[in-house]
């Protein structure tokens, strides 16, 4: 029999991991690098808010104040940025460069808004929409975080109400059942083998 005469064209990937506040988007993009540490890169965010008690800078976030960010975006340093309750956030550009020709999948963790704007500016990255079971289980792991004063938890609450009508905007859901995000692990590994298989691919461009 005559060897294969065609390769499978392969990119590295541009995977976009969002959903509403409280879903469990770090805990997914943690364990996604935890269990494929040569393969994918998780990109750092930039931000204004301070660090909450369990982050560290450069690790879970930069944490900049407001004159350093503004000097990110006067130098075109970000891929996108926004106002996120009340504090910037942005993609730093040139991590997702580096990482991309190293090979490397890249995953970005984003809300529901700077999803939209990536997937404009980057057709071809694949989107997930991580969410819980019910719109419930979702304001209990809002009021789980205890990060928050009543005024500022109605208003992620009523945020996280608006994210979850944008959902058909994304490739795939992937639901994150509570106390399992071994499960939802699991569904977003079998995506990123999956579009890897895919016939028509491109390399990501920014």
């Amino acid at each position: 029999m005559q060897d294969n005469l065609y390769d499978c064209p392969e990119y590295p990937l541009l995977l976009i991991l969002s959903g509403p506040s409280g879903v469990g988007k770090d805990t997914v993009a943690r364990m996604l690098i935890e269990r494929r540490p040569d393969s994918f890169y998780f990109v750092v965010t930039a931000t204004t808010r301070p660090p909450r008690d369990n982050e560290r800078d450069g690790l879970d976030y930069f944490f900049v104040n407001f004159d350093e960010f503004a000097h990110m975006i006067e130098t075109n340093e970000l891929l996108e940025y926004a106002i996120v309750y009340n504090d910037y956030k942005g993609i730093p550009k040139q991590q997702i460069r580096d990482a991309l020709a190293s090979g490397r999948d890249v995953i970005l963790r984003v809300d529901v808004q700077g999803a939209a704007t990536v997937r404009h500016l980057i057709p071809n990255a694949i989107s997930v929409f991580l969410t819980t079971r019910t719109e419930g289980g979702l304001v209990r792991r809002l009021h789980q975080r205890k990060q928050d004063t009543q005024e500022g938890m109605a208003l992620r609450t009523a945020t996280a109400r608006q994210e979850m009508k944008r959902l058909a905007e994304f490739d795939y859901c992937v639901v994150n059942p509570e106390g399992r995000p071994e499960v939802a692990v699991e569904r977003v590994l079998s995506i990123i083998d999956a579009a890897h298989c895919r016939t028509h691919q491109e390399p990501v461009r920014l």
